[in-house]
């Protein structure tokens, strides 16, 4: 049995690809296979980059674990990419490596760090309780058809002020705890702020539904990118940061602002950012929106103290 003394935590460094795929390359083969060794050049930071670290346990050698820490805000922390080779599970591992994102993460302000699990990985979400993450909220993806002749009942502005002013309101920031996507950081979620939709709608687009009485709904795109799918085909993503409604019409009238944004990106797929409720969701599907097959769970670690 290895010891916590015996396991070496260090910076990440492109020489390890070879350990990390060794091992990751079989990870959840049932579920498609992991992403992190396709991935992994283009994931890890630079040298110079001083918001993002990724760090290696290290066995007699051997690659025995990596995560990624990455400072979302100047408060926030996110943590990312955690795998333990299976052949040192429960020797202390993902320990050691939570403890290094703490320490880098509070020693650059992070009062709070947070991660994602699938809600289907039942292992990673009992790691996380045991180091000492608590839940903080769900979510599912909905997706929307690309459509330039997408309509709604209501009219939609770009109004970043009245988006704002519906959000501060909503059952959704009290479900998901006032989080949503990352503009820059994929996969990542943090506390939306009336900046972000302020530069959102320079820089991207911010929805707001104009209901009979008044704002009704709202949404923002975060950003579009381009990636393989697992048929080596490229496709063109609109992702949306958080999308929230009053009512299943003006549900409808948002997401059909987002099929005509999404096909004038030239996109051919779009997914935003739901709260994981029964009325969020079977909304959505009234609205025709597909839906991912599963949530997924946030969990969060108060660091002030660290």
């Amino acid at each position: 049995m290895t010891h916590a003394t015996d396991i070496e935590i260090r910076r990440a460094t492109h020489d390890d690809y070879e350990g990390v795929a060794a091992f990751t390359r079989t990870l959840w083969q049932d579920r498609g296979g992991d992403y992190l060794h396709h991935v992994y050049h283009d994931w890890l930071e630079s040298e110079s980059d001083d918001h993002k670290r990724t760090f290696v346990a290290e066995i007699d050698g051997d690659v025995a674990g990596i995560v990624q820490v990455v400072m979302l805000s100047p408060d926030e922390a996110w943590f990312q990419g955690m795998r333990v080779n299976p052949d040192y599970r429960r020797q202390g591992v993902s320990r050691r490596l939570n403890e290094a994102c703490f320490d880098w993460a509070a020693a650059r302000g992070a009062t709070v760090g947070r991660l994602m699990t699938f809600s289907w990985n039942v292992a990673a979400l009992g790691a996380a309780r045991a180091g000492g993450f608590g839940p903080e909220t769900e979510f599912r993806f909905a997706h929307v058809e690309p459509d330039p002749d997408a309509d709604g009942p209501h009219a939609v502005a770009a109004d970043p002020a009245a988006a704002w002013r519906f959000w501060t309101a909503s059952d959704a920031r009290e479900r998901l705890s006032g989080l949503a996507l990352d503009p820059e950081e994929s996969w990542a979620l943090r506390e939306l702020t009336r900046e972000d939709l302020d530069e959102r709608a320079d820089e991207a687009a911010v929805f707001a539904v104009e209901g009979e009485t008044g704002v009704s709904g709202m949404a923002y795109r975060c950003r579009d990118f381009e990636r393989e799918d697992d048929e080596g085909e490229v496709v063109h993503w609109a992702e949306y940061g958080v999308g929230t409604w009053a009512d299943v019409p003006a549900a409808k009238s948002l997401f059909a602002a987002i099929a005509r944004d999404a096909a004038d990106l030239g996109a051919d797929r779009t997914r935003v950012l739901i709260p994981e409720s029964v009325t969020a969701v079977s909304d959505a599907s009234y609205a025709s929106a597909d839906l991912s097959e599963e949530p997924d769970f946030v969990l969060g670690i108060d660091l002030t103290g660290w």
